[in-house]
C-alpha cells in the first residue's frame, strides 16, 4: 500500500477514494431527495389515516341509521298487525250485525205475513 492511498472505508463508495468537496454536497442533495420522499410518503399516509377515520365515522352513522330503521320497521311491523286484526274484527262484527239485522227483517215479514192471513 502506498502512503498517498487510503485506507478501506465501507462507507465510502468504490472508486472514488477519498470523498471531495462535492461528494459531500451529492450526499447533502440525495439525504435532502430522500428526506423529501419520506415527508411525501408520510402526507400520503396521514391522508390516508384521516380518510379511514372518516369513512370510520361514515360506517358509524351508516350502521346508527340502520339500526334506526330496522327499529322503525318492526314498529310497522306490530302497527300493521294490530291494525290488521282490528279491521279484521270490525269486519267480523259488522257480518254479524248485517246476518242479525237481515234475520230480525225476515222474522218481521214472516210474522207480517202470518197475521195478515188471519
Amino acid at each position: 500500500m502506498a502512503n498517498n492511498e487510503q485506507p478501506y472505508d465501507p462507507y465510502i463508495p468504490s472508486g472514488r477514494g477519498t470523498p471531495g468537496p462535492n461528494a459531500q454536497h451529492e450526499g447533502n442533495d440525495r439525504t435532502a431527495a430522500l428526506q423529501a420522499q419520506i415527508d411525501d410518503t408520510v402526507n400520503v399516509m396521514r391522508q390516508n389515516i384521516q380518510r379511514t377515520e372518516e369513512r370510520g365515522g361514515r360506517i358509524d352513522q351508516i350502521e346508527e341509521s340502520t339500526n334506526k330503521l330496522q327499529f322503525r320497521a318492526q314498529e310497522f311491523k306490530r302497527g300493521s298487525n294490530k291494525l290488521r286484526k282490528r279491521l279484521h274484527w270490525k269486519n267480523v262484527r259488522m257480518t254479524i250485525y248485517i246476518v242479525l239485522g237481515l234475520i230480525v227483517i225476515a222474522i218481521i215479514i214472516g210474522l207480517i205475513v202470518h197475521f195478515v192471513k188471519k
